[in-house]
């Protein structure tokens, strides 16, 4: 890319999207395309098509989606297959039309089976079951990251993929229903302090494992695989570490300074017992993270504490 090529970032008030944009922008990227949902709606079809044969963007990064956690994915599973589906089939098709000259399109590590051997190799996909609580979400995933590869290998097409770890920071979501795991706990850790109780509630045992990457590592990342890559391998995006949910809990109860008790409610779901990227690939290509967990804690719960959350 150069610095005044035209750049859509796709989700550029999102998590991922709004970091991708400050990325470009602090590297002088100076022509970036950004629509909300009010001014282009990713579902239509016709509008995508009026949007490129206006726009003519040359690359793309595909960070819009439909999003959640446990809960949602298991309460809402038809939108978020039909929502996510319709985004990316819609934009792929038109970059392809329309000869975009590059695209990035940002899966999930959800996409990988639940019991597959540890760390997850992208070799690994579609290797056995999903999870049961994101399938409709993880098989939206999977369909965008092959769409990616058939219209490489059928067109020629320069579209390539990465399937993130569980990403936090800057922009997260923090409603309490629908957010991911790490910014539920920082707002209720955060609420429990203010309003003094005695303690939090947790769903699930504590026990599960899993993988957390600061977002403007994963901002960093993709542009570096859209300037430096461009074979047909999807790259998994992550730290190489992992955490336990209770590690978790207990890392952000210190951050946000809340003195009670932790409780864990075993009545409520697990998901996936342990989910850990192997991110050798990504490594050996150049890219390594660079924040640590408790660092990207201290700086979630500043940028939340900032917010018209509190």
């Amino acid at each position: 890319m150069n610095k005044d090529s035209k750049i859509y970032v796709a989700g550029h008030r999102g998590l991922v999207g709004s970091a991708i944009v400050r990325n470009l922008q602090e590297k002088g990227y100076t022509n970036i395309i950004k629509k909300s949902h009010s001014e282009l709606d990713l579902t239509d079809q016709q509008a995508v098509r009026s949007f490129f044969r206006l726009e003519r963007p040359e690359y793309i990064f595909l960070a819009a989606a439909k999003v959640g956690g446990i809960h949602a994915n298991n309460t809402y599973p038809a939108d978020f297959i039909y929502e996510n589906l319709q985004m990316q089939n819609n934009v792929i098709k038109a970059a392809h039309d329309y000869k975009v000259k590059k695209l990035l399109f940002l899966g999930s590590s959800c996409i990988y089976p639940k019991m597959c051997p540890q760390p997850i190799k992208e070799e690994y996909l579609l290797s056995g079951s999903l999870e049961e609580t994101n399938e409709a979400y993880a098989i939206a995933k999977i369909a965008g990251l092959k769409m990616c590869q058939f219209f490489k290998r059928q067109y020629g097409d320069n579209f390539i993929s990465c399937m993130p770890t569980n990403l936090y920071g800057p922009n997260d979501n923090f409603d309490l229903n629908n957010s991911h795991v790490m910014p539920a706990l920082i707002r209720r850790f955060h609420e429990a302090k203010i309003n003094n109780e005695a303690y939090v509630e947790v769903w699930g045992s504590g026990k599960p494992l899993r993988e957390f990457l600061y977002v403007e590592d994963m901002a960093e990342a993709c542009v570096f695989l859209m300037e430096n890559y461009a074979g047909n391998e999807s790259f998994n995006v992550g730290t190489g570490k992992e955490v336990s949910i209770k590690e978790l809990a207990e890392l952000v109860s210190e951050v946000v300074g809340f003195k009670g008790e932790l409780r864990f409610d075993t009545s409520k779901l697990d998901g996936t017992p342990r989910k850990i990227l192997d991110v050798s690939k990504l490594k050996e290509l150049g890219w390594e993270y660079k924040m640590e967990i408790s660092e990207g804690i201290r700086e979630s719960y500043e940028y939340y504490a900032n917010t018209t959350y509190v």
